[in-house]
């Protein structure tokens, strides 16, 4: 279903009901007179019928229309066919169809015939071919050129569009064929080879190794193309929970890592351990997954991926950069479409199908979200940003037993604090204190110490679940207080989990705090809430933090 003649037969009725319906609507801005009635506009619909089951010079309307007599025939006959226009339209796409050129230009003719027919005599002589001659023109027939140009131009713009799109998929469909025949090459290539079981042990693993390679890329294709399929079919469904995005990129990361090595590539990683969103784990870590194997993939040995997690005003924004060979300014705008490439099938450098970008579009706009492209152009390198809507609401709340609730309703205590060992660094004595008895007060064992010196000597003596500490303090401040901490062995404490407290909260300020070594960015003054999550979200995370 889906070609306009099918339409028109199969779906007549509704076809008229609408047509009459938005007729009316559009009489009251055309001159007086009476419309067609519904047989008339039923010998009309006839018309187009016939008109497009026969040749394109056929589609004139019926020669006899009684309704052109009838008031003032031009604009009623605009509303009659502008109507027309638009009951099709909306019918068709309903139907999953698009206008053929043939078929538009079979309704272009149909629409300018009945509009000439309506604006002009009877008299063959101001008519040729079809057309009002120029030295006839009145100017009732000058808006029927201007319509008949406009329509004309619409048709060419659609034809062109079609073929674009035809060309587009036939090159998508070479690159299809392309992809899924190279890893079976490869395959079916050493299997034949194994199967003469002449290859010494370590040929045999590498032999291995090669078709479990690339049977896993040809997977990867497949899932790619059902899932294009899914997304167009509007078939694919999320398994929406809460999701900690800083651990969504962590994962990413880990599966892209061996290919950067291998490369020699720099992996940056700035990473907010306190943006949750509600959405799909799975589906979130694909996005950031294909974002960080395209720049994988595209980035020359010895280049740099920067990866980046913070939370800005309402958002998680997660960017990925690298110094890739860019993307051309003309192509930028194509970057998300489907089938699109900024390479041509037979001359690309990378292998894939083209279809990451365009399922990372539709799964984040599916979360409520939206991602951009950028890029200073030709070898400037890429980045790409991914906003998603920040959730701040934790499900757990209304199952928290009473015994672990503070006593000041409206902040409730997660499960995760009780006997969590925090140990509290700011050289503030007051801060100290206040930090002490809201942990505390959560079941927390909290120790405390005012300087860099005294809190390191508690982190190995004590060695706590988390640090949390103060960047701002006189003689070490906070960035010598982690630097130090990571510099020691794991089992001294060099992994605890680490929050920063500072007053300074600015974009660079908590991108500079991430990058020192911190988990974690807690602006001054402190929300209690908000320092509760983030202590939760980080208990545990890290496995055993001293081993």
């Amino acid at each position: 279903m889906g070609d306009l003649e099918t339409v028109l037969e199969e779906r007549r009725e509704e076809l008229l009901r609408r047509w009459s319906e938005a007729l009316h609507r559009s009489l009251p801005r055309a001159a007086p007179g009476e419309p067609p009635s519904p047989s008339e506009l039923f010998e009309l619909l006839h018309g187009l019928t016939r008109a497009l089951g026969e040749h394109p010079a056929s589609a004139g309307p019926p020669t006899a229309s009684p309704w052109l007599s009838r008031g003032d025939p031009l604009p009623l006959a605009l509303a009659v066919y502008e109507s027309l226009g638009e009951a099709v339209t909306d019918l068709l796409q309903e139907e999953g169809g698009v206008l053929s050129p043939g078929e538009a230009r079979v309704l272009t003719r149909f629409i300018t015939s009945g509009l000439a027919a309506a604006g002009a005599p009877r008299e063959s002589s101001r008519v040729t071919e079809g057309r009002l001659r120029p030295e006839a023109l009145t100017p009732f027939d000058a808006h029927i050129e201007r319509e008949w140009q406009r329509l004309l131009a619409s048709e060419k713009a659609a034809r062109q569009e079609a073929e674009e799109a035809n060309r587009l998929k036939d090159e998508f469909l070479a690159t299809v064929s392309h992809e899924l025949r190279t890893p079976l090459t490869a395959m079916l290539g050493w299997v034949q080879v194994l199967r003469n079981g002449n290859l010494p042990p370590e040929k045999r693993e590498r032999a291995l190794e090669t078709v479990e390679r690339n049977a896993r890329a040809q997977g990867q294709l497949i899932e790619d193309l059902l899932d294009v399929s899914r997304i167009m079919s509007g078939k694919l469904k999320l398994d929406v929970g809460p999701v900690e995005m800083g651990h969504v990129v962590e994962q990413a990361l880990e599966s892209v890592r061996p290919a950067a090595d291998a490369k020699g590539l720099r992996l940056q990683t700035a990473l907010d351990s306190t943006g949750h969103v509600m959405g799909d784990a799975r589906r979130l870590q694909q996005v950031v997954w294909n974002l960080l194997s395209n720049a994988v993939k595209f980035t020359p040995k010895g280049g740099r991926v920067q990866v980046f997690v913070e939370r800005r005003d309402s958002a998680v924004e997660i960017t990925v950069a690298d110094t890739g060979p860019g993307i051309a300014p003309e192509f930028l705008p194509h970057v998300f479409e489907r089938f699109r490439r900024a390479e041509g099938a037979l001359t690309r450098r990378a292998g894939g199908l083209g279809l990451g970008l365009s399922i990372v579009k539709q799964l984040v706009e599916m979360h409520g979200g939206t991602v951009a492209a950028f890029s200073e152009g030709v070898d400037q390198g890429a980045t790409f940003t991914v906003r998603l809507p920040l959730s701040v609401a934790m499900r757990r709340e209304a199952t928290l037993p009473p015994s672990l609730r503070r006593a000041h309703p409206g902040i409730p205590c997660p499960p995760e604090l009780t006997g969590l060992r925090v140990l509290v660094v700011d050289d503030e004595h007051d801060t100290r204190e206040l930090l002490r008895t809201l942990l505390e007060e959560c079941h927390a064992q909290v120790s405390t110490a005012a300087s860099v010196a005294e809190g390191l000597e508690r982190l190995k003596e004590e060695l706590p679940d988390v640090l949390v500490s103060d960047i701002g303090m006189p003689g070490e401040d906070g960035f010598t207080l982690i630097s130090r901490v990571r510099a020691l062995p794991p089992k001294d404490g060099g992994r605890t989990p680490a929050v920063a407290l500072t007053a300074y909260a600015r974009v660079e300020d908590r991108t500079r705090v991430l990058l020192a070594g911190f988990h974690s960015h807690v602006p001054k003054p402190v929300e209690p809430v908000e320092l509760l999550v983030v202590l939760a979200s980080l208990s545990g995370r890290f496995g055993a933090v001293r081993g």
